[in-house]
């Protein structure tokens, strides 16, 4: 597989990857290496690096040996695999082909895993930084197999929330209702206006006009 100049356009979808390497590295903790190569034929090299400690490598590395192996086999997804770092470290490994529009390789997602850090610290770097057990975020998260479900459980979430709840007068409830359902989102997805009436038993037209009310000191 031969490497090709670069274009702009290849560049810009590189660069709205960088994000994700920054997202793995913090979901995965600091023993994870997190890489996005450049597949510029004139400079193939790191573009993004998060956790660079494992390896020693930063910004502007050269990209290796075992990375051109990896796309040569022409395999988008490699099995993961174990490597040695420079510094004697042993690694689990997995490269990711980056594409652009004409299936053309310009980029690489490598993850990096240190195998030799001690298990209880690894776990520990995993861990969120606080506790779900003290963070009184409002409502969980829904792995939902359908937009479907994921409606009907935040809204019967929210609403046997506010209704349970002492502090809200009951004249309030249903405009309480609609304003969290709001902050969470939900009135993105489509059709989730009549979804909620249904749902709450109160008028679609109630719901649009709380949504009125809400969004206009945002415009």
């Amino acid at each position: 597989m031969k490497l090709h100049k670069l274009t702009p356009k290849d560049m810009e979808i590189l660069n709205a990857i960088k994000n994700v390497v920054d997202g793995i590295a913090t979901m995965y903790g600091s023993h994870t290496e997190v890489v996005l190569h450049s597949l510029d034929r004139e400079n193939p090299s790191v573009i993004k690096i998060a956790n660079g400690h494992i390896t020693g490598r930063s910004v502007g590395a050269p990209i290796t040996n075992l990375a051109l192996e990896k796309l040569k086999r022409g395999q988008d997804i490699s099995e993961t695999y174990l490597s040695q770092s420079g510094n004697g470290k042993t690694l689990k490994s997995i490269t990711t082909v980056i594409r652009n529009e004409k299936q053309m390789a310009i980029g690489l997602l490598c993850i990096n895993t240190d195998m030799d850090a001690p298990l209880m610290s690894v776990l520990h770097s995993m861990l969120p930084q606080q506790s779900p057990l003290t963070e009184h975020s409002g409502t969980s998260e829904v792995f939902a197999v359908n937009i479907e479900e994921t409606l009907h459980s935040t809204i019967d979430k929210v609403n046997q929330a506010v209704r349970h709840s002492e502090k809200i007068p009951s004249s309030k409830k249903n405009r309480e209702i609609v304003t969290r359902l709001f902050d969470a989102g939900i009135f993105e997805l489509k059709d989730s206006a009549q979804v909620a009436a249904k749902r709450l038993g109160i008028s679609v037209h109630t719901i649009y006009r709380y949504l009125r009310e809400l969004k206009a000191p945002q415009e």
